[in-house]
């Protein structure tokens, strides 16, 4: 169970000689994705960046299962949760569509850098982050 899915189709230019998607490509797919939830739950990563406040990504972790390749739908699965007082991970997923096929396993630690480029977590990102009272 994700708290946010996506779908998207791999691009003829994303595929390397190979003819499958280029390993860097993923990283962004996952970063469109995380910034469209963001922007669902009402945080918008650019109105952020003019604040001067830069939500940042501090460590990635993918593990890549099967290659996509051109013309390929999938689906992102994506869970946020708070890791530390200054830093929050996005747990990704994405599978190959219509066959649910797991392409790629990702943890993306991510922190919130202040004006002065100091870890800070913003008011509005931290409530988010709190997990809800039962």
């Amino acid at each position: 169970m994700y708290a946010f899915t996506f779908e998207m189709s791999v691009r003829d230019y994303e595929c390397d000689m190979q003819g499958i998607v280029n390993n860097s490509v993923y990283q962004n797919y996952l970063e469109h994705v995380r910034h469209e939830y963001l922007k669902l739950a009402g945080i918008d990563f650019c109105d952020y960046t003019r604040q001067g406040i830069n939500l940042v990504v501090v460590r990635a972790e993918l593990d890549y299962k099967y290659p996509l390749v051109s013309g390929d739908v999938f689906l992102v699965g994506l869970n946020l949760r708070r890791e530390s007082p200054l830093k929050f991970a996005f747990y990704q997923d994405i599978f190959r569509l219509p066959d649910h096929k797991p392409v790629l396993k990702a943890k993306i630690i991510g922190t919130a850098l202040n004006t002065k480029g100091q870890p800070e977590i913003p008011k509005q990102l931290d409530e988010f982050l709190m997990p809800p009272v039962i």
